[in-house]
């Protein structure tokens, strides 16, 4: 199992092509936003020389307004890897935040790390962009909120599929509306394979780990915060992830204030590849966003058709979306815009993670009071 999930992190390779930022909603918020733009180069410390963190350094790097300065890591030959070839240096946390010349951080280093960083980025007058989740303790979640807006810095959290065209577009169809009013949404979020048991065990569980992705896009793509929460799930694919206290399926189902209905399907398997599939139903029709397979060919003969599988796992089917949230980020540094995605929607995300534990445990239903 180990070597299959190497296999797909090896395939998953960022592409170099050309791409447009798709969420033509941020220009609404540019409007409204009296802060003027700024044009002096963008100094930028990267906090993790891990796989996320080269995806968010590639893109930085690209990038004419943006100078790479630092990169921060435990791992010293990592960081090292990850900085020379652009120019960048090697430093500690402490002289990367005490350095007035850095406008930006980019936090790609582990969970545990997250919110202290954000809170000392914040302190220290930094635009932060920070991948999921603020942290995996919901009150902690909700201090280090408290303190990035009390410091009014700008902050923008990493779920990265509210980026994605497919989606963009299913949303767009929902608000629009072109299938009247939204009353039912399905959610399937299947990985290819389960991850390493030591990173099981220290994920925070798959509603924390891979599900917070799916809450934060039901939130998103509902238009209402939830209001009642239900979880059913088991373990099928490792027994290993039932001793380490997870389970690897899941099925979640949401409920708003105005009856809207949401159903979450996880697995940490499928045999096909990375299954991402939305489906949006409405009072006159639905919308759908399938996955996107790794070609467009399609193969006829007397047996019947064969086409491509999905694209191998997450790097690859939103290697785009990965570009464009860092795009959006370096904008909002810039005062073109301001954040889509912040620590609030990383905290109320992170509330739907905790519910939907307290629905497994208990076997009912959970309400969820107005946040």
């Amino acid at each position: 199992m180990q070597a299959l999930w190497n296999k797909y992190f090896i395939k998953s390779r960022i592409e170099k092509y050309v791409y447009q930022i798709i969420m033509e909603w941020s220009k609404h918020a540019s409007t409204n936003n009296s802060e003027p733009a700024k044009s002096a180069m963008i100094r930028v410390c990267i906090f993790g020389a891990g796989r996320i963190g080269a995806v968010h350094a590639a893109t930085a790097a690209q990038h004419p307004a943006v100078q790479i300065k630092y990169i921060v890591d435990v791992c010293e030959s990592a960081a090292q890897r990850l900085a020379e070839p652009r120019g960048a240096a090697v430093t500690s946390a402490d002289e990367a935040l005490a350095d007035a010349q850095i406008d930006a951080v980019i936090i790609a280093s582990s969970t545990a790390t997250h919110a202290e960083l954000i809170e000392r980025s914040a302190r220290a007058g930094k635009a932060i962009f920070c991948e999921k989740p603020l942290d995996l303790d919901l009150t902690r979640a909700e201090r280090c909120r408290a303190l990035v807006e009390a410091a009014g810095v700008v902050c923008a959290l990493g779920f990265n599929r509210r980026f994605d065209a497919q989606f963009a577009a299913l949303k767009e169809a929902i608000d629009r509306p072109a299938i009247g009013r939204l009353e039912m949404l399905s959610i399937t979020s299947r990985d290819p394979c389960p991850p390493p048991i030591d990173y099981v065990r220290a994920s925070g569980g798959l509603f924390k780990d891979m599900m917070i992705h799916d809450f934060d896009m039901a939130r998103w793509l509902l238009g209402e915060e939830p209001v009642q929460i239900g979880a059913v799930a088991a373990c099928h694919v490792d027994p290993a992830i039932a001793a380490a206290g997870d389970v690897d399926s899941a099925v979640v189902t949401l409920k708003t204030a105005t009856g809207r209905l949401c159903q979450i399907s996880n697995s940490r398997r499928s045999g096909y590849g990375y299954d991402q599939r939305i489906e949006a139903l409405g009072s006159q029709g639905m919308v759908q966003a399938g996955n996107v397979p790794d070609n467009q060919v399609t193969i006829s003969t007397a047996q019947g058709l064969r086409s491509a599988g999905p694209q191998h796992f997450f790097l690859q089917r939103y290697a785009q979306a990965y570009r464009c949230e860092l795009e959006h980020f370096i904008d909002c540094v810039q005062g073109k815009t301001r954040p889509l995605i912040g620590a609030h929607d990383g905290v109320q995300a992170l509330r739907l993670a905790c519910a939907a534990g307290q629905s497994l445990q208990s076997g009912g239903l959970i309400e969820l009071p107005p946040h």
